[in-house]
């Protein structure tokens, strides 16, 4: 099998300190293939920027460095930015779990040179490895943490026990393709729905927002209901997908979906 077409050679790019804003960090990742809209970007953004001084962010899931570019350069000068990924060839997007081996290489490749480009590399430890084996090279708790891992079930349940305990009291943890995977939203159902340590802030689409605080029983009960009331808009985006899988994606127009994209 003929080896990977070379990455291309990227002009260097200035890099841009974090306060030189959103609309920098847009830019940079205007290219970068990803599942982020504008309105997840910010919220990264928004996280990331009220990481306190000598605090960490730990992202699970980076492919080729589209959500890791908002992070770091958002991210407090003294923050450590930590991103896990084993760019393995698995779970690399949507239908896309296993089976793209050849993919692999380049797609670490890309995420150097896109991190390069950006100027952000420097402030970036990268794990290549994944997250259930990630645990002993992160020290002390975590501050912001952004789980865009494996999709299936039992990983993303892992990724949210595991690695949510790490989050510090008054901590954030975004979780990407929540109410629309099937695997991830199973895993919040499970794991955080009916729980008393996280409450449930909002959603920019599919990435949702929790902070870790501990909830009394009638608060608990306004947290579930809330989470439970986005399974209408996770029904929505099964039946788009469907759709899509069914080659019927121009239908989706009538769930004001864009049938060019898959929901995230």
């Amino acid at each position: 099998m003929p080896a990977p077409p070379p990455v291309p050679s990227l002009p260097p790019a200035s890099g841009f300190p974090p306060s030189s804003g959103f609309a920098a960090a847009s830019r940079a990742v205007a290219d970068v293939e990803g599942w982020m809209t504008p309105g997840q970007a910010r919220l990264l953004w928004d996280s990331a920027r009220r990481v306190p001084a000598g605090g960490r962010i730990v992202e699970i899931g980076s492919f080729r460095g589209r959500s890791t570019i908002v992070l770091a350069s958002a991210a407090p000068p003294a923050a450590e930015v930590v991103a896990i990924d084993p760019h393995a060839g698995n779970d690399r997007g949507p239908q896309e779990i296993d089976g793209f081996v050849d993919e692999a290489a380049r797609d670490h490749e890309v995420f150097r040179a896109n991190l390069e480009r950006a100027g952000v590399a420097g402030r970036v430890r990268h794990l290549r490895k994944f997250s259930d084996a990630a645990h002993a090279d992160v020290d002390g708790p975590v501050d912001l943490l952004y789980v865009d891992g494996a999709h299936r079930y039992g990983p993303a349940l892992a990724d949210l026990r595991g690695w949510g305990d790490r989050v510090a009291p008054g901590g954030t943890m975004l979780i990407h393709d929540s109410f629309s995977s099937v695997g991830v939203t199973l895993a919040i159902l499970r794991a955080l729905v009916a729980g008393a340590g996280w409450r449930y802030v909002g959603r920019s689409e599919s990435m949702t927002e929790y902070r870790r605080e501990q909830l009394g029983p009638r608060a608990r009960v306004a947290n579930a209901v809330r989470q439970l009331a986005q399974l209408g808009w996770f029904a929505r985006n099964l039946v788009i997908k469907a759709l899509i899988v069914a080659r019927l994606g121009r239908v989706t127009r009538l769930l004001g979906h864009d049938p060019a994209s898959w929901p995230y």
